[in-house]
């Protein structure tokens, strides 16, 4: 073994070479010969070994040329398409057999199974470190071997299987078909493969076949021998290149690396700590951290309460440190939010916690601090954050190194660092001014001196005072930020945060709000006409931004963010000023299109409801309402038009969507009533006819002779709807009075005839403002159509009673006494 054991460190490091073979004084070749670090001696018989190694029958034959190699020359002076020749001629059958034999305990191999163990895993380090080693199947085939040895430790089967003959047809996490020859030599990958999982599974099961991978009884079986730090080096290294792969982290989640990181930890066996919990952060980083938390819901969290238990049992200085650390193994939001085996870890590190926000401290510590609290309130908000006091002075914390961070600007580049801890301060604002601006919570119902829903009038002034000059910072800096910078994440996590604050707040800081608008219009339009790299945005978002939605990235998300604070702000004249300018009732069409065929491509488009479509709508209709001319003229309403008829007959059978389709029916006849005389063309029939439909199935009469109430399948929306409801009514009217042709359509449809007969059944309608509503269509469809008057005038005649001979106005139309 003494050859293999001097082979094994050369492939990473320098190796005395270069006094052996003409390096020297007394080298075989002069300095003149000397090429790309080896001299014409050197390379030629370093050719003759690459081409032993090629040419190898054996493995006896291969390490013999490895070695030689190694003695000739050391890595570091190998160019890189030597080295690639070497690890192509090598392969990855070599080790992969080393590491199998060695587990399977084969007392023909030669050498003692932890030598074997060690020259393979050296091997498969020194091979991952050529990109296409690293991403071959047949490398990702040894990863739940690698995993079982830094789980279990050198655990080697001497016992001889009975069944060694016959050989196992299975399946491989690459979906290769492979059998397992492990003996022979001369096998093939899949040999390999097939005998990685095969060992897996039996690291996976003990004597009596339960399962040995639980971290929670992993204390009670110790590993039966230690680790080497070499050893276990080399397996990290190789699971570590893994990880950095495009897929890599998808690769070792399927082979369970967190299964056996876990237990690693839990056994603490060698490197684990210090390798073991950095992959597992890497792995629990991104898009892969909901999937591993379902899945490995136990074992993560138990390695979470030991971890907590660690911070909290370790000293000040060390705790500074292992913020960061302990922030990447909190569960995402909503996972294990019952278990109250979290909720006592939450607690337990708030305490902690709290006097550390209290103490003087470095930039970069309160960094960390304050970016664990925002994960902490991810899971459980102010809930058990503390008493009101620190509420106040985390939010003021946060708040500073905000106005700190973005006062370096420009002309300072803030650092990655920099960036997420300012990334964390915004999460800890936006859940300041959620709970600030939310509706006042009784005392009897608030936890006592438990969260920042106690906070008196005054510290309510206070923390609504600093959030008010933090998000004046903000609005400073994206001020400053060029349409060349419209990709870069940071940005759209202060563009994100401050949208937050104008969709609760937007009575402060209205000169500043008002300036800022073009930016964010033009950024928002940016986004949503695929002008930046989405992909890299996406990304990052996932990894920086403390509780983001981790769905699939759109360019429509920027503007979801804003639609709020349109909604508010196209309702003052001012901004609507400047956001007319900046042509934004275009961008919203825009959005409402794409949305559309976006949800219209949805396998069930019944089972979704989206809220930015309805808000996007209610931004429309108030330009409708406030800027008729506008309206008249811009060719984007003529659009938006186009999408209404084609989008309301087919929500009008969604009730899922109810409010959604309010939102159309009513946006669609607030614009019919614009316009001026002619007839009713095709596309405006379509949609009348199914607004017609859907505001006659509101209200149901069928208990009469007592009132009309609202039908069961308006019901659970009615709060959400009514008022639109009663919109349409209006805008229906409208319509009638500046289209008197529609009338006709009315008649033909049955909706007048149905709403008479409704009228005259019931005794009354849900409430007076609905009946308001519909007496002012039913009086304008009177005014215009002398049929519909004679129809209305008939039905109150024989109405002497009910919700009908209540319409004083309605009656004084038609001339009815």
């Amino acid at each position: 073994m003494a050859d293999s054991a001097a082979f094994t460190p050369t492939v990473n490091s320098q190796s005395p070479a270069k006094e052996e073979q003409g390096g020297g004084e007394g080298g075989g070749g002069s300095e003149g010969d000397v090429k790309d670090g080896l001299t014409d001696a050197q390379r030629g018989v370093l050719e003759k070994c690459v081409h032993a190694l090629k040419h190898a029958k054996n493995d006896s034959q291969t390490l013999a040329a490895l070695l030689l190699i190694s003695r000739l020359c050391p890595a570091s002076e190998l160019d890189k398409p030597t080295l690639r020749r070497i690890f192509e001629a090598v392969g990855l059958n070599l080790p992969a057999r080393l590491l199998v034999t060695a587990v399977r305990g084969d007392e023909n191999s030669g050498l003692p199974p932890d030598e074997l163990l060690s020259l393979g895993t050296a091997l498969l380090a020194a091979l991952s470190t050529e990109p296409d080693m690293a991403s071959s199947p047949q490398l990702l085939t040894t990863i739940p071997l690698l995993l079982g040895i830094l789980a279990n430790g050198p655990v080697f089967n001497q016992q001889k299987r009975e069944d060694r003959e016959q050989h196992q047809v299975g399946q491989s996490p690459d979906g290769e078909v492979q059998s397992a020859i492990i003996s022979n030599p001369d096998c093939n990958p899949a040999s390999v493969a097939q005998s990685a999982e095969e060992t897996e599974s039996s690291r996976k099961k003990g004597d009596d076949g339960s399962e040995a991978n639980r971290v929670s009884t992993s204390q009670e079986n110790p590993p039966s021998s230690s680790l080497d730090a070499a050893l276990a080096a080399d397996c990290y290294l190789v699971l570590t290149v893994v990880c950095a792969l495009p897929r890599g982290p998808e690769q070792l989640l399927s082979r369970g690396a967190i299964s056996a990181l876990c237990q690693a930890v839990e056994l603490n066996q060698t490197l684990s700590h210090e390798k073991g919990l950095t992959l597992l952060g890497s792995l629990l980083s991104g898009k892969n951290k909901d999937k591993a938390w379902s899945k490995h819901t136990p074992e993560l969290l138990s390695l979470l309460v030991r971890l907590s238990k660690d911070f909290c049992e370790s000293t000040d200085e060390t705790r500074l440190g292992m913020c960061g650390q302990l922030a990447q193994f909190l569960p995402p939001a909503g996972v294990a939010v019952e278990s109250e085996e979290l909720k006592a870890v939450v607690g337990s590190l708030w305490e902690i916690l709290r006097p550390m926000v209290q103490a003087k401290l470095t930039p970069r510590h309160i960094g960390s601090i304050l970016v664990l609290s925002a994960c902490l309130l991810d899971l459980y908000g102010w809930e058990m954050a503390g008493p009101p006091k620190f509420c106040c002075l985390l939010v003021n914390r946060a708040c500073v190194e905000v106005r700190m961070g973005l006062e370096e600007l420009p002309g300072n580049d803030l650092t990655p660092e920099v960036q997420h801890t300012i990334t964390g301060c915004y999460r800890i604002m936006e859940a300041a001014i959620e709970q600030a601006c939310s509706p006042g919570v009784p005392q009897a119902a608030a936890p006592s001196q438990s969260s920042i829903a106690t906070l008196s009038l005054q510290q309510s002034r206070q923390v609504l005072g600093v959030l008010e000059e933090a998000f004046s910072g903000l609005m400073y800096f994206l001020q400053q930020v060029e349409p060349s910078r419209y990709g870069d994440p940071f940005v759209f996590a202060t563009f994100r945060s401050l949208c937050s604050w104008l969709a609760e707040e937007t009575s402060c800081l209205k000169e500043e709000v008002t300036k800022l608008l073009p930016f964010l219009i033009n950024y928002t339009r940016s986004h949503l006409q695929g002008g930046i790299l989405e992909h890299s945005l996406a990304d990052w978002m996932v990894k920086m931004s403390i509780g983001e939605d981790r769905g699939a990235w759109t360019g429509r998300e920027a503007l979801r963010y804003l639609l709020p604070a349109l909604c508010h702000l196209s309702a003052e004249e001012v901004p609507r000023k400047v956001l007319l300018d900046v042509d934004t009732p275009a961008l919203l069409v825009d959005f409402l299109s794409q949305s559309w065929t976006f949800l219209r491509g949805k396998a069930s488009v019944a089972s979704t409801r989206d809220p930015s479509m309805e808000t996007a709508c209610s931004a429309l209709l108030n330009f409708t309402v406030t800027e008729p001319e506008r309206v008249r003229k811009d060719s984007c309403f003529r659009s938006l038009e186009v999408l209404l008829s084609e989008a309301l007959p087919l929500l009008v059978n969604k009730p899922r969507l109810l409010v959604l389709t309010a939102n159309c029916c009513t946006l669609g006849l607030m614009i019919g009533r614009l316009k001026e005389g002619g007839s009713v063309e095709a596309g405006q029939r379509r949609f009348l006819s199914s607004a017609l439909r859907f505001l006659r199935s509101a209200l149901d009469s069928s208990s009469s002779p007592g009132p009309a109430k609202v039908s069961l399948s308006w019901e659970d929306s009615w709060d959400d709807a009514a008022e639109l409801w009663r919109l349409s009514l209006q805008a229906l009217g409208g319509c009638a009075r500046a289209q008197p042709s529609i009338t006709t359509l009315i008649r033909e449809e049955g909706w007048l005839r149905h709403m008479l007969a409704m009228l005259h059944q019931c005794s009354a309608l849900p409430d007076q403002l609905t009946q308001d509503a519909l007496q002012e269509a039913l009086c304008a469809l009177a005014e215009r159509c002398p049929v519909c008057k004679q129809e209305i005038g008939d039905m109150m005649t024989r109405s002497s009673e009910g919700a009908l001979s209540s319409m004083k106005k309605l009656k004084k139309s038609v001339g009815v006494k």
